[in-house]
């Protein structure tokens, strides 16, 4: 139990740091962004929505 709530911890304490850079924009201006911003945002999503997908039994996990 200790070692499954301190990965819990591990994740909240992410997810804490990736609402914080959300709420920043994930440091760019949005008066100012790129097509290299909307790439970085789309490998992040791929990466979050794998994450998900498998939490939530979606996508390639869906039974």
């Amino acid at each position: 139990m200790t070692a499954f709530l301190a990965k819990k911890a591990e994740i909240d304490a992410m997810l804490a740091r990736l609402a914080i850079l959300s709420a920043d924009h994930f440091c760019a201006d949005p008066d100012r962004v790129n097509w290299g911003d909307v790439g970085t945002l789309e490998d992040y999503a791929r990466h979050l929505r794998r994450i998900t997908n498998a939490a939530f039994r979606e996508g390639e996990h869906a039974e």
